[in-house]
């Protein structure tokens, strides 16, 4: 007897569930049964809406974040204090910060984080980028705002010997949140009394 998980574009689903961030096989399964039961025309959209986000969204030119336009509304806020950059390790962070309505600097977003264990070095994220913007001279504090993980300490302390030298102030968050966290995950006041407390590095 042939079972359904043996039908071929069945498996190719589920498979493709499953290269998702916290998606194990049991949830991929129940993420698959549950597109094929959607009426056509909705798996439709949903696939048109993960096509279009692809086609439309890319990488602003100041920091890196996604948007839609060339530079993102943050980058493009007269409003916002050109003289201090956050550092993140990718956009969900840039909204976590934002939903405390405290940090009213600029981002930039690094799309990962060093990990040699994994082949990623600092070639492989937009450090060049944050280095062309501290040549400008306006910026006068970074804040390293990495995950307080391994890779997250390593990525903050080999940024910070980087950009001693150009006389920046480079400050790091302090620790309201708890090692081995995530910032999308952490509530406004923890991430509001971790900018509080940021010290120099």
């Amino acid at each position: 007897m042939i079972t359904a998980y043996r039908v071929i574009p069945l498996t190719k689903l589920i498979e493709q569930f499953e290269r998702l961030p916290g998606i194990g096989k049991k949830s991929a399964q129940r993420l698959a049964f549950y597109m094929l039961a959607m009426p056509k025309e909705k798996a439709q959209q949903f696939a048109d809406a993960i096509m279009e986000a692809h086609e439309k969204i890319k990488r602003c030119e100041i920091c890196q974040s996604l948007t839609e336009n060339p530079v993102c509304p943050i980058c493009s806020d007269d409003t916002r204090d050109i003289s201090t950059v956050c550092v993140v390790e990718n956009s969900q962070d840039v909204l976590a910060f934002e939903r405390t309505r405290e940090y009213h600097g600029l981002y930039h977003v690094l799309h990962g984080l060093i990990s040699p264990m994994d082949g990623i070095g600092p070639d492989q994220l937009t450090v060049k980028e944050l280095l062309a913007r501290l040549n400008k001279g306006s910026i006068q504090e970074v804040i390293m705002a990495t995950n307080p993980t391994v890779e997250g300490e390593a990525t903050a302390m080999y940024l910070a010997k980087l950009l001693k030298p150009i006389g920046v102030k480079v400050t790091r968050l302090a620790y309201g949140i708890p090692v081995g966290g995530n910032l999308e995950y952490a509530d406004e006041v923890t991430l509001y009394r971790a900018l509080e407390g940021r010290s120099e590095i």
